[in-house]
This record gives structure tokens, C-alpha cells and sequence, in this order.
């Protein structure tokens, strides 16, 4: 229902003939929405606030196409608040003033306002904290509706009075349902095979907004007969995969990459390492990530998957692409099949937190050199063991500070490499004890 406060129409409504098919077939109700059962349902959080009669401040967050501007627009109009819509994009603090004035008038009519506003990610700090008084005063709902995760674009100040709702992106079968309504709002059925069919629906990827768009391509196609799959791809590009290289989906993917990596899984790792690059990822970047989980994840289990990680960098910068991604492939699928030990890792972090803690405490002074006769009497360097002139070649000497307990940070597992490496540590503590007890330290 329009109000004083509404902008005023810029001409009259498109004949339906005219009017995107995406807009056509617009849900009415929220419950026609597609794909978001999981929040929309009666025990969801949108379905348990609305059955409760009470709609909080909201950021709708997920992929492109998935039903945000839709879901807002229906809350709007199940709880009777005046929907007004603005984008991140193109508002600055002018239009956001005009908005704001508006709600407050028309709150004083009685009527409150459901404000959606789209990349809201976009805003800058100011421009965010501006909804605030609004939101806590009641002038306005606030749905915001992101691409982008909350908790890296949005202030903390506007997440704790707005929840967060997480939209999933569309599956094959939403897809197939949303191709239905399509067909009967056209009056017939897509000119296609049935594996034509279904590799339409996977061009969208997760998209519905991208999906009913390719549909209404085909539809509008002079065809007599059904395509074939062939014949859908010499007339359809494949969409592009959704990938950002500054965004969310870039560090899930290298996530995904990384612990399918330490979970020695092959296929799994080659899988995320393709879809970085179809995405448009920088080979070196990968090149040095996989350096990194050499390190971290399989380390003195398998010294020379380092090595390997760099040979097949150093074969990229030779090659480069296409040819020399495949050298970084067998680096991924070496890494993956290599044994596994994070014992170095967690030994780097131990030190590296000891130290912190220690502060500046000096080396002890045995096994510091003299080199001037004051430092010779001041201790430095007395009663130090030359270790080649002990017995095995070990004389089992403290080099931690004076007072420092002795720590324990490498633990080597029996895996790979790093079992031999627990014989001679166990060995070497072994033989410290003993010098110990002989009194020889």
C-alpha cells in the first residue's frame, strides 16, 4: 500500500509481456519462496519471529540470486510496514537523510517503515552507525542484505541489534522448480533434452535470478525440436563461477583446499585446486599456499615435500600456464598422500609463545664467548663442554637461561620421517638424564 511518503511512480507499469520473467514470477508469499525452508519455515528464525508476531532488525546474508530482495519485500508486506528500498551502491548521506525523514514522518502516521538496503556491506563505518538510533527507537526495521560476510563488512555496534539470517544458495532442485513456474507462466516447456535441461540449470549455479534468466533465453528461441546438450553449448556460454579473489568465497575455497590437503585426500584437493583456478586464481598464489601446508601440515614427516612444493613453483615460473599448472597439481597430490605431522608447527608456536613469556632472560653464561678479559671474569664461558670431546659426542650441558624449567616443545609422531626423528630425540633425553645423574653437566 502506497503512502505521502513513497517516491512517486516513474511512469506507468510494464504490460506483463514487456516485464522480465524473474519479475513475473515473483513469489506472493513467503511461503512460495524457494530453496530457504531452513529460516522460513515455522521453526526457522524468520518463521518463528513472524509466528510470534514480531519482526527484528535483519542482515540477510548469501549468494547472489538466492530470494534477499524478495524475502524483504514479502516481510514488509506480512507485517504491514511500508516497504522502501535503497542500495549501498548509489546512496550517500543526501538520499539517506531523505529516507530517514521519511520513517519518521510516517511513523507519526501511524505506519512504521521496513527498510532493505542492498550491499550494505558498501557502507562505510559513519554510514553504518547512522541506522542506529533509528533501528533503537523503532522508526525503522532494518533488512540489509549482503554477499559479503557480516562479521569482516558490518560494525559490531549494528550486528548486535540486527540478526543475522544466512540464505543458502539454491540447489538443482530448487532450480528445477523455479524452471516449472517458468513453463507455466509461459504456457509451454522448455525446447530442450532432458540432459540439455539439466545443464541449463547447472550454468545458473545456485543463481535463480541467473537461472530464470537463461530460461527465458531458450524460451524466446525459434526451435522446432528439442535441443541437445551440444546444441545448448554452441548457443549458451557457461556462466562463470562465482569467485572473488578479495572475498569470502576465496578464502573458503583455499580452506577447502588446505584441509583436504591435511585430511590426505586427493581427489577432494584437486577438486578445490581446479575450482581456484577456473575462478581466475593467481597460480602463484597457490604455488605458495601449498609451499605453506608442506610446512605446517606434513613438515619433518616428509622433509622433502618442501622440496617438491618448490620444484613445482619453480616449474610454473618456467612453464607458465597452461602447462605449468600441472607441475603445481602433483604438488598438491604429493602433499596429499604424504605422511602428516604438525609436531614442527607446534613446536615454532611453543617457542614462539615461551619466548613472549620469558622476556629477556640471558643465555646461560657457559655457553657464552669470552672475547675480552672482562667478559672472562664475569663468568662467560666457564665450565663450558666442547661436545666433540665428550663421549657420543654429547656432553648433555643446559642451554636454556639459568632458572628456566626445561621445556618439552618438539614431539615428533610415529609417522614418516619424524619416526626416526622420536628414536633420536628419545635417545638424545635419555642420554641428558644420564650425564645428569654421572654429575658430568
Amino acid at each position: 500500500m502506497a503512502d505521502l511518503f513513497d517516491p512517486a511512480p516513474t511512469g506507468a507499469p510494464l504490460p506483463d509481456a514487456n516485464r522480465p520473467l524473474a519479475d513475473r514470477i515473483r513469489p506472493a508469499r513467503l511461503a512460495d519462496v524457494v530453496g530457504q525452508g531452513k529460516v522460513l519455515g515455522p521453526e526457522g528464525p524468520l518463521g518463528a519471529m513472524l509466528g510470534s508476531g514480531s519482526l527484528s532488525s535483519l542482515i540477510l546474508w548469501g549468494p547472489p540470486g538466492v530470494g534477499k530482495t524478495t524475502i524483504a519485500r514479502l516481510l514488509a508486506q506480512q507485517t504491514d510496514l511500508a516497504f522502501v528500498q535503497i542500495s549501498a551502491i548509489f546512496s550517500g548521506v543526501p538520499e539517506l537523510r531523505k529516507v530517514f525523514e521519511a520513517a519518521r514522518l510516517r511513523r507519526q502516521q501511524g505506519r512504521g517503515t521496513l527498510l532493505f538496503v542492498d550491499e550494505i556491506h558498501r557502507f562505510n563505518k559513519a554510514q553504518q552507525d547512522s541506522f542506529l538510533p533509528l533501528m533503537e527507537d523503532g522508526t525503522i526495521v532494518l533488512v540489509g542484505a549482503t554477499t559479503e560476510n557480516p562479521s569482516f563488512e558490518l560494525n559490531a555496534a549494528l550486528l548486535s541489534r540486527a540478526q543475522v539470517i544466512v540464505l543458502e544458495r539454491l540447489s538443482l532442485a530448487d532450480l528445477e522448480l523455479l524452471a516449472q513456474r517458468a513453463e507455466h507462466e509461459a504456457g509451454r516447456a522448455l525446447p530442450l533434452t532432458g540432459e540439455a535441461r539439466e545443464r541449463l540449470l547447472e550454468m545458473a549455479d545456485g543463481d535463480g535470478r541467473a537461472a530464470l534468466n537463461l530460461i527465458e533465453q531458450v524460451m524466446a528461441w525459434k526451435v522446432k525440436d528439442k535441443l541437445t546438450t551440444d546444441q545448448l553449448a554452441q548457443r549458451l556460454m557457461r556462466r562463470a563461477a562465482k569467485y572473488d579473489k578479495s572475498g569470502d568465497e576465496h578464502y573458503n575455497l583455499i580452506s577447502a583446499l588446505h584441509k583436504s590437503v591435511r585430511g590426505s585426500d586427493p581427489d577432494a584437493a584437486l577438486y578445490w585446486f581446479s575450482r581456484m583456478l577456473e575462478g581466475g586464481e593467481d597460480p602463484r598464489y597457490l604455488a605458495r599456499r601449498i609451499t605453506r601446508m608442506a610446512v605446517e601440515d606434513i613438515g619433518l614427516a616428509d622433509p622433502a615435500a618442501q622440496r617438491h612444493c618448490l620444484d613445482a613453483w619453480a616449474l610454473y615460473e618456467r612453464l607458465g600456464s597452461p602447462e605449468g599448472e600441472l607441475a603445481l597439481a602433483q604438488a598438491v597430490i604429493y602433499l596429499a598422500l604424504a605422511p602428516k605431522s604438525n609436531a614442527g608447527y607446534a613446536a615454532y608456536k611453543g617457542a614462539r609463545a615461551l619466548a613472549r613469556q620469558s622476556g629477556s632472560q640471558m643465555p646461560p653464561a657457559h655457553i657464552l664467548n669470552a672475547p675480552t678479559g672482562l667478559m672472562k671474569d664475569q663468568g662467560y664461558g666457564a665450565g663450558y663442554q666442547y661436545d666433540h670431546d665428550a663421549e657420543d659426542a654429547f656432553s648433555g650441558q643446559d642451554y636454556f637461561p639459568e632458572g628456566m624449567k626445561r621445556p618439552v616443545l618438539y614431539l615428533p609422531v610415529e609417522r614418516g620421517f619424524e619416526r626416526d626423528l622420536k628414536k633420536r630425540v628419545e635417545w638424545f633425553a635419555g642420554l641428558r638424564q644420564k650425564r645428569r645423574s654421572e654429575g658430568k653437566t
